[in-house]
């Protein structure tokens, strides 16, 4: 008989622990969680803002891997940038607030192509990982971004002209009591980005505690890499 997925759900996937070595010499910590059967895209995951107890295990991501390869056959790359630890363990170096962090993004999309041999690969940012996605993820076989609850507190003016100029698609949810950057201020700050897709989330929040919160930011990812995987199961 199938059971209702739970917040503590682990449902089937091939997971095995990895290690990127950055430009500047550095190892960080990482575990990949690919599909049992055929692969629809390859996610890259960077976290929410060390300082405030972000990590690679930061809830949604956590979820997203033991759910979207089973549910959707969407691989995860989740690691922890320099100095940020969990229990995959702690990656070497200091935290620099998304300057080095430049080298771990790209370490991470390096692994993804040489090593998990990514032929899809999307760039997903929750908070200061969007901070880093707009700013760092720039490698032209990205297919794009999707940034949860982003706060641009380090991306200026400059790195959205990029992404406007470059075009490659940018969907951003935003939650309705965000307490960094609501739908009304967002749409201002991203006018410049115009091909971005804004999904304003009502009853939403910054860190999408809850059930519904976690089956809505799936169900948007899974629309993005896997469609045709939609409606998202609640049991398994």
């Amino acid at each position: 008989m199938p059971e209702l997925i739970r917040p503590s759900s682990i449902l089937p996937a091939n997971r095995r622990p990895i290690t990127l070595r950055t430009e500047d010499n550095l190892t960080l910590v990482g575990e990949v969680a690919s599909p049992i059967g055929d692969r629809t895209a390859t996610l890259l995951c960077l976290h929410p803002n060390p300082t405030g107890g972000g990590m690679m295990d930061s809830h949604i991501y956590k979820k997203a891997s033991n759910r979207l390869p089973a549910m959707a056959g969407i691989e995860l790359i989740r690691f922890n940038t320099r100095g940020t630890e969990s229990a995959a363990g702690k990656s070497e170096g200091i935290y620099d607030n998304g300057g080095l962090e430049k080298f771990d993004v790209e370490a991470a999309i390096n692994f993804a192509f040489d090593n998990a041999h990514a032929d899809n690969l999307w760039v997903i940012g929750w908070s200061f990982g969007t901070d880093l996605a707009l700013r760092h993820a720039r490698d032209q076989r990205v297919k794009g971004i999707i940034l949860l609850s982003p706060p641009l507190m380090t991306t200026q003016e400059s790195d959205l002209e990029w992404w406007a100029k470059d075009g490659r698609p940018v969907t951003a949810l935003i939650p309705e009591f965000d307490d960094y950057l609501k739908p009304a201020e967002a749409k201002v700050r991203f006018e410049k980005l115009t091909q971005i897709e804004l999904i304003n989330i009502a009853d939403g929040k910054h860190l999408w505690v809850g059930e519904p919160a976690v089956y809505r930011v799936l169900t948007e990812i899974t629309k993005i890499l896997a469609p045709s995987r939609l409606p998202l199961p609640t049991e398994w």
